[in-house]
């Protein structure tokens, strides 16, 4: 099964997308993995959160297809410790899907269509974070998460 992350705009701190990088490399000898980027929503001064959530949620809806398993990364989703998120991805991995798709929401978060069409949510936190940090740290617990079901020596507990 491959893994997507989804992200509603461009990293655009370099440091941060070379990290980024780095973990998408190692997180691709585990499984298949990519990044799909929707486009921000552009001149949006005047336009109400509604709306612009609206318009996001358009965008992230024309990447999924009947056949993923979509999860919302949304602070209202359990928190899992690392081991147990291992445990959720392995069961996810298990089901007749041919991808599983992590979205990270724009700065407004998501749109109720978008909420609607989730199979799942896991939050990383309660704590609100940059829509930006949230994608390398998913991307480091989506690694840490394959190192423990591989067995493979990264993640001490």
């Amino acid at each position: 099964m491959k893994i997507i992350l989804l992200q509603v705009g461009k990293t655009t701190d370099p440091s941060v997308s070379a990290v980024a990088e780095t973990y998408s490399r190692r997180i691709s000898r585990y499984s298949g993995f990519e990044t799909i980027t929707v486009p921000d929503i552009r001149n949006t001064k005047n336009m109400p959160v509604s709306e612009l959530k609206a318009r996001e949620g358009e965008k992230i809806l024309q990447v999924l297809t009947s056949d993923d398993y979509f999860v919302l990364l949304d602070e209202r989703g359990p928190e899992y410790r690392t081991v147990e998120f291992a445990r959720f991805l392995e069961k996810t991995f298990m089901l007749p899907r041919k991808r599983i798709i992590f979205a990270v929401g724009g700065a407004w978060g998501f749109s109720d269509e978008v909420r609607g069409r989730a199979d799942s949510r896991v939050s990383l936190s309660k704590m609100t974070f940059p829509h930006q940090l949230v994608r390398l740290l998913f991307l480091e617990q989506l690694y840490r998460a394959f190192t423990i079901i591989k067995g493979d020596p990264y993640h001490h507990e």
